[in-house]
């Protein structure tokens, strides 16, 4: 998926409690740079990135590597949320999850409504 793409609501709704959910039962990598090792390792199973990251520079990489590695990549507007919703007192431009967790269900849902949208 485009990073500049216009993601529904209810997606980034969608995001926000799996990630709750992994937060709590499962693992994330969170920066660029170790999601970009988890991307590679193939170990990551879902890719948030935050559209208003700057320079774009810095994520630009991730949706070529994810199509490649065949991880669902999901853009939500704004670092300070996405850093939250990982547990983290400082905004971050990117997070994976590695292990789903609970949310594996959830994770599968958010895929398919992905591929349809």
């Amino acid at each position: 998926m485009d990073i500049n793409a216009n993601v529904p609501k209810e997606i980034v709704d969608k995001i926000y409690e799996v990630l709750d959910i992994v937060k709590k039962t499962g693992k994330i990598k969170k920066g660029t740079n170790e999601v970009t090792k988890a991307i590679e390792r193939g170990t990551a199973k879902l890719v948030v990135v935050a559209q208003d990251t700057n320079p774009k520079e810095i994520i630009m990489h991730l949706p070529t590597l994810c199509e490649e590695k065949n991880i669902p990549l999901v853009p939500i507007p704004k670092r300070e949320e996405l850093g939250e919703a990982a547990g983290l007192s400082l905004p971050t431009a990117s997070i994976a999850v590695i292990q789903e967790g609970d949310a594996k269900q959830a994770i599968k849902e958010l895929t398919s409504k992905l591929k349809s949208a």
